[in-house]
């Protein structure tokens, strides 16, 4: 199953901090929901260990995220693979950041991905509406970040 995803978000933070917090691992692992561990395996790459819930169906995931083509601190693209109880999906993503006024910034991504096994079982609507929820926890988990600074 096809997967889609896109969009803008503001973050009240300089492009630079922007750029550090999205290329930390920890601050990664505090954000990504679901994420209990990343640990890299090579410059640029890593390993995670995640507990993910979707809908009814709940489960665990193993996976890797690499970032590639990086142009500091403007652009990024990311590639993620894995599988688990869930099923299976790999998908690319690209995310750039822009100055949006002072101390905050603009980050606009775009990306798809291949979904398969238990998970796609519950429909494309389902899904795209669950990768947004994921989303929106993501962005909130990143601005409390800066918020704590």
């Amino acid at each position: 199953m096809k997967l889609d995803i896109g969009g803008t978000e503001t973050i009240a933070a300089p492009v630079e901090a922007l750029w550090v917090a999205l290329n930390d691992p920890q601050v990664l692992t505090r954000c990504v929901p679901g994420c209990k561990a990343m640990t890299e395996t090579a410059p640029d790459a890593y390993k995670l260990d995640m507990q993910l819930r979707v809908a009814a169906i709940s489960g665990s995931f193993e996976g890797e995220i690499a970032l590639l083509d990086k142009v500091a601190p403007k652009a990024c693209s990311i590639r993620v693979s894995g599988a688990g109880t869930l099923g299976h999906g790999s998908g690319t993503a690209r995310f750039e950041i822009a100055s949006d006024g002072e101390n905050v910034s603009r980050l606009t991504y775009q990306g798809g991905g291949e979904i398969g096994g238990l998970v796609a079982g519950v429909g494309q609507r389902m899904l795209s509406s669950v990768s947004k929820h994921l989303i929106g926890r993501f962005f909130t988990a990143l601005r409390k970040e800066f918020e704590a600074r």
